[in-house]
């Protein structure tokens, strides 16, 4: 999904200009409604990447709550949706963002409470799935890849590491 202040927006209005000057814009709107969606495959891809274990008391590792990478900006990133949905289905989720060392407070998931978890090596090996929403800089992709159980990338941050951890990692 995509996520900030402006990107979201814009093309709904695009869309809207466009009408009044009577254009269609079907591919826009599909556009939209398939960024909308993502938290929600996201999510999916994550149940696939849990094998048989269910999601209702799965312990998830969310990495990264910003809306692009090495910035500290959470408008309308797809994560707080993904957070959201995950705890929906039972499961207990934590976060690492370097950016918040707290959960920030978000107009629409006010609700939320999660606990922000330091990256290491015991939190990494502990959560049953890692999903990498944000990439940013920081993340060492290979040390996740080594201690993480199973990782559900969102960014393909691990087309690089050793072909020995790919197995783990579920593309989304």
């Amino acid at each position: 999904g995509m996520g900030g202040h402006c990107i979201p927006v814009d093309p709904f209005y695009l869309t809207w200009k466009a009408r009044k000057a009577g254009f269609s814009t079907q591919f826009i709107n599909l556009a939209g409604r398939l960024n909308t969606r993502m938290p929600h495959y996201v999510v999916h891809r994550v149940h696939e990447a849990l094998g048989r274990k269910k999601l209702r008391g799965a312990r998830v590792l969310v990495l990264g709550l910003s809306y692009k990478k090495d910035i500290d900006d959470p408008r309308e990133s797809p994560s707080f949706k993904i957070i959201e949905l995950l705890k929906e289905a039972g499961a207990v989720v934590t976060y690492h963002d370097p950016y918040f060392p707290s959960f920030p407070a978000m107009r629409h998931y006010r609700h939320l409470k999660v606990e922000s978890v330091p990256l290491t090596d015991e939190t990494l090996s502990d959560a049953d799935v890692v999903v990498l929403a944000t990439d940013h800089s920081s993340f060492d992709t290979a040390r996740i890849a080594e201690r993480a159980r199973r990782i559900v990338d969102t960014r393909n941050a691990f087309a690089g590491v050793d072909a020995k951890w790919r197995g783990k990692i579920v593309k989304a």
